[in-house]
């Protein structure tokens, strides 16, 4: 179930805002309030849709949906953040290609509910959100995933965290044209407070693991570049349909089924432009279960080396990397940070940063400033711990 209201000390304010914001647009007031979290990847970039391993964090930043059910059919949905009026669709004409503004986002997921059977119909929706766009952080998939757990409790659904991220992929997939894979949206719904979550994609199944870098004196930092990227331009699309033109060409499922003593063999069997994407995705892989054996023995630490040879793979084999993320990181490194990756699907977006908490304001400092030097425009910089996933909030 998608579970009871509970509010928590630094979210009664933004509950009352959105709740005031539906108000104001709707006139009455709202059956409720959901909220779900963006999240940034510790380890495992573009594995998911290769059926692998993933290792996310929910960040404290959410997208809060104030909603109430309609009994005529009709999806009207505002966003404090977004330009133009309300848009107002009728559940019964939703198809891919009907919506192409962010409403399309929501109303993919209605779209999905109902594909899969689920009796739903209206809703008024009012959104708010602190999830950067463009960042690297799936604001997309909080969006999505706030929706579906609204829709889950306003029409008693009784579906499960999984299963509504399910749906939420299913949106973008299928309605807002977006292919990606599970692991945004799982991110966003089943996260814990306190805890990375171990994805394994294919099996469909997740665990808890403990995840406290500041029991260790250490911070998590998040730069967002600035940069905006989309993913669905068309160069995510290439990457994962190149994958799946490797693992076919390897007689495999999936590439999650190559192992690193296997990449030999495969160099030699596929076209030279599809070995870098089948060595990211197998190391990659490697990577995630090296981090939880050391996240499961509390060594926070050791996750530094293991991040950085993740951004390495991400720039030098899967290419999507971009000055402004391998200067984040190269600063970060130079100094004192224990390790630095990109985060999200690429070409722009945010990048992690794991520092000692002594180092952590002087790093701050040197990336500002190389920003200045290199005429970037100033990067954002905000420390994160893992937040709790998807709920009801009031």
């Amino acid at each position: 179930m998608t579970g009871t209201p509970v509010p928590g000390n630094g979210e009664d304010r933004a509950v009352r805002h959105v709740e005031e914001g539906f108000r104001r647009v709707f006139g009455a007031d709202p059956d409720g309030v959901w909220a779900a979290p963006g999240r940034v990847n510790l380890i495992g970039e573009h594995t998911d849709y290769n059926d692998g391993f993933a290792l996310p964090i929910a960040i404290p930043q959410n997208t809060l949906v104030a909603a109430r059910r309609r009994r005529d059919g009709r999806l009207r949905l505002h966003s404090e953040q977004g330009e133009g009026p309300v848009i107002d669709l009728g559940v019964a004409d939703l198809v891919p290609g009907a919506v192409t503004t962010w409403g399309a986002y929501p109303a993919g997921v209605v779209w999905a509910l109902r594909e899969a059977g689920h009796e739903t119909g209206g809703a008024d929706l009012h959104i708010d959100s602190t999830v950067p766009t463009g960042a690297g952080l799936s604001s997309s998939a909080a969006l999505e995933c706030a929706v579906a757990f609204a829709y889950g409790d306003l029409y008693g659904l009784g579906l499960t965290p999984s299963a509504l991220a399910l749906i939420a992929q299913r949106a973008e997939n299928g309605f807002a044209g977006v292919p990606c894979g599970m692991m945004d949206q799982m991110a966003s719904a089943c996260c814990a407070a306190g805890q990375a979550l171990h994805l394994d994609i294919r099996a469909g199944v997740h665990e808890q693991v403990p995840f406290a870098p500041e029991t260790e004196g250490l911070r998590l930092l998040v730069v967002d570049t600035r940069v905006k990227h989309d993913l669905g331009d068309g160069a995510y699309a290439a990457l994962r349909a190149g994958c799946e033109r490797a693992a076919g060409l390897l007689g495999l499922a999936a590439l999650r089924d190559l192992s690193p003593d296997d990449l030999p063999r495969a160099g030699r069997l596929l076209p030279a432009h599809l070995v870098p994407l089948v060595r990211h995705v197998v190391t990659e892989n490697a990577r995630v279960a090296e981090a939880v054996a050391h996240l499961r023995a509390g060594l926070v630490a050791a996750l530094g080396p293991i991040i950085s040879a993740g951004h390495a793979s991400l720039r030098d084999d899967y290419a999507v990397s971009c000055a402004e993320t391998d200067l984040v990181v190269d600063t970060a490194l130079e100094a004192g940070a224990l390790g630095a990756r990109m985060t999200g699907g690429g070409f722009g977006g945010s990048v992690i940063v794991l520092v000692a908490e002594e180092h952590a304001s002087a790093l701050e400092t040197a990336v500002t400033r190389a920003f200045r030097a290199a005429g970037y425009r100033a990067p954002h910089l905000f420390a994160v711990s893992p937040a709790p996933g998807a709920r009801r909030l009031a």
